[in-house]
């Protein structure tokens, strides 16, 4: 029995196997683009439902990345739980891509000695931040 045969019967009628093997949902989808489904009662997340019921319990702090990046698929095989830093860091967010730069927009180095990583997280060019403060105070 294929494993998207052990969902139930309603969830499944709305699942489409795409050629990438990607589950998508067929059904409604909430505003930011993720399968929903009435199950027991409650309104769920397709792709979290799918995975509880086949993989097993989410643990607490741990989102649902979709390894594939289609928001609609709920293919358990496509899902990792992960902190959402590392859900957050995999996408496609400002986040993201600012996270994956190496050096500031003047071209220097982000590296331990030269960066400056404020309350928030958020990073800065040490060499910058000095001139920038020089300039201001001349």
């Amino acid at each position: 029995m294929p494993i998207v045969d052990h969902l139930p019967t309603n969830m499944r009628n709305k699942i489409r196997v795409a050629e990438n093997d990607c589950w998508e949902w067929a059904g409604a989808l909430n505003s930011k683009g993720y399968g929903s489904f009435g199950h027991l009662g409650h309104r769920v997340s397709t792709h979290r439902l799918a995975y509880e019921l086949l993989v097993g319990p989410i643990m607490d702090g741990l989102h649902i990345d979709h390894l594939c990046r289609n928001r609609t698929c709920c293919n358990p095989v496509h899902l990792e739980a992960v902190p959402q830093r590392t859900n957050t860091l995999r996408g496609v967010s400002f986040a993201a891509t600012n996270a994956i730069k190496t050096h500031c927009k003047r071209g220097h180095e982000y590296t331990e000695l030269n960066t400056y990583t404020d309350k928030r997280g958020s990073r800065s060019c040490r060499t910058c931040r000095t001139r920038v403060h020089a300039e201001s105070a001349a």
